[in-house]
């Protein structure tokens, strides 16, 4: 016969007590994503904006007793509801993504997959670069060259930001360098293409830190990122503006001509 103590039974309903709590904070904001209408009151979205950031605001300060992982996947899914409501979002814009991420890295910065929506969301539509990159230095601080696996990312795409929006070529460099630092310690083909890339981009930014042709590189790989369609044509559109043409090949994959030298 099993014998459980009273504080193991009070440890156990606490963390029902939170699941439950993280799950009534869920429920009535997927009800009200999903009675969302084209024509409902600019008003009355905003007011929904600022209920939105209240929850988001407890999830922050809440304690979770164990359950990061299950708290930090549950506010992913709201956010990509929350990104992917476009005709909301062009209405209100897109300025409740890095809070998202606030609650996410926060419980589970090893959380590989959302650092590239952070970087997408943050700094490409909600035009917060600062946000986006404070979020990923601070989760770098969590992960190592193996824990998560390819984690090298983070650092390509605190990178990327670097150098696209806030036109740091300086610090984009060291990251693009630590990106390949940690990609050469593993052996798989990815993990080496990946090392190759960076240590180039490095290099070259050491050599031209104000080159358009650096800007151009980087808006590629954030082509060859898995993006949405949206991001891929904010991409296509950068780089012609830089004077590059993007060329779509017969397989399905694309190139870019550069545009000649001054």
């Amino acid at each position: 016969m099993l014998v459980f103590s009273r504080q193991t039974i009070g440890a156990f309903f606490t963390a029902c007590l939170c699941v439950f709590g993280v799950s009534l904070l869920q429920f009535p904001h997927m009800q009200q994503l999903i009675s969302t209408h084209k024509t409902t009151p600019l008003e009355t979205l905003e007011r929904q904006i600022k209920k939105e950031k209240f929850r988001l605001n407890l999830l922050k300060k809440m304690p979770s007793f164990g359950y990061t992982n299950l708290v930090a996947n549950w506010v992913y899914l709201d956010f990509l509801q929350y990104f992917g409501d476009d005709e909301v979002r062009a209405k209100t814009g897109y300025g409740l993504s890095p809070e998202y991420f606030e609650v996410i890295l926060r419980r589970d910065p090893r959380f590989l997959e959302a650092y590239l929506s952070l970087s997408t969301s943050t700094s490409m539509y909600a035009a917060m670069p600062e946000r986006s990159i404070a979020l990923m230095k601070n989760g770098l601080k969590s992960l190592s060259p193996w824990v998560p696996y390819k984690s090298y990312y983070v650092w390509r795409y605190k990178g990327i930001d670097e150098l696209l929006f806030l036109g740091d070529s300086h610090n984009a460099k060291q990251s693009f360098q630590e990106a390949a630092n940690w990609a050469n310690k593993h052996t798989d083909e990815e993990s080496k293409q990946v090392a190759e890339i960076s240590q180039k981009t490095a290099e070259f930014l050491r050599r031209n830190p104000d080159s358009k042709y650096a800007q151009i590189a980087t808006w590629m790989m954030v082509l060859n990122n898995q993006v949405d369609e949206k991001t891929r044509q904010r991409a296509i559109n950068a780089i012609k503006a830089l004077g590059g043409t993007v060329i779509k090949n017969p397989d399905g994959s694309t190139r870019i001509k550069l545009p000649q030298q001054d």
